[in-house]
């Protein structure tokens, strides 16, 4: 059986004022709180959905699929470049932060509740400012779901609202 564990996570190295998205920011006490890192090549993100985000009885809602893409895909492109600018998790630089310009899920098979997900990143540089991640997200052995997300690097512009 594998272990659902990621030892190094991008997330647990953002700045405190980046790490509050809903998906995979740390601080945000309501939120999934996904951290993605490196196996071999790939990136990987595990993500146990609660039972309130059932789509129909025994299966996942399609959105909290599309959420689990999303954010692994911002995690992803931000290991690449962070270790294509010759850096590694936790070695005291700030890794850079994506956003999502485009996001694209198929469904595959149904997702069922109560099994850990597994989503598998491969990335792709486009751009100096914009990647492309996709990912597979499996049920146990079983591929539920496809998505790519096209990113681009977050702008020096953004800043945390009060």
């Amino acid at each position: 059986m594998e272990e659902y564990r990621i030892e190094k996570a991008i997330q647990d190295v953002y700045p405190d004022d980046f790490s509050w998205c809903y998906g995979c920011g740390r601080l945000n006490k309501d939120g999934h709180h996904l951290r993605t890192g490196w196996q071999g090549d790939k990136t990987v993100t595990f993500f146990n959905p609660e039972s309130k985000y059932m789509g129909i009885p025994g299966f996942l809602y399609g959105g909290i699929i599309a959420s689990l893409i999303d954010c692994h895909g911002t995690g992803s492109a931000a290991l690449a470049l962070h270790r294509k600018n010759g850096n590694e998790i936790g070695d005291g630089t700030i890794p850079p932060r994506f956003v999502t310009a485009s996001l694209n899920v198929d469904y595959l098979k149904p997702t069922p509740q109560q099994v850990t997900l597994k989503a598998v990143g491969t990335v792709e540089e486009i751009h100096p400012k914009r990647w492309k991640v996709d990912t597979e997200v499996f049920a146990e052995d079983t591929l539920c779901a496809r998505g790519t997300v096209i990113l681009v690097k977050m702008p020096s512009t953004f800043q945390k609202t009060d």
